[in-house]
């Protein structure tokens, strides 16, 4: 099943550490931004949802959980990469597969 994640990419891009600091490094506003308004029931009865606690961002997949995290080592200096490369992380952890089309992004589950 393929779900597209629910993202106001402009109100995210308007919070990226070039325009506004956040002192991270990473992103972190803009990671807020993105997955703050993932809260969501699947059809067939999950519940899907990101939590972020620092530099952890976990994905919950019904009984599933799976978790990554920022690396600015890793993923390069550019926080959206590096946002995607944790999203990416903690859903293959929680059994799925993030998919980025154009401005969009997937989750198959």
């Amino acid at each position: 099943m393929r779900v597209t994640l629910p993202i106001d990419l402009a109100k995210a891009e308007s919070l990226l550490p070039d325009r506004k600091p956040d002192g991270s490094g990473v992103g972190i506003n803009y990671l807020d931004a993105l997955l703050k308004p993932v809260k969501l029931t699947l059809d067939d009865g999950r519940k899907l949802a990101f939590k972020r606690r620092g530099l952890k961002v976990t994905l919950i997949l019904g009984d599933r959980s799976g978790s990554g995290l920022l690396r600015r080592r890793e993923h390069g200096p550019d926080p959206v990469a590096i946002v995607r490369a944790a999203i990416a992380e903690a859903a293959g952890n929680a059994g799925a597969a993030l998919v980025v089309e154009g401005d969009a992004l997937h989750l198959d589950c």
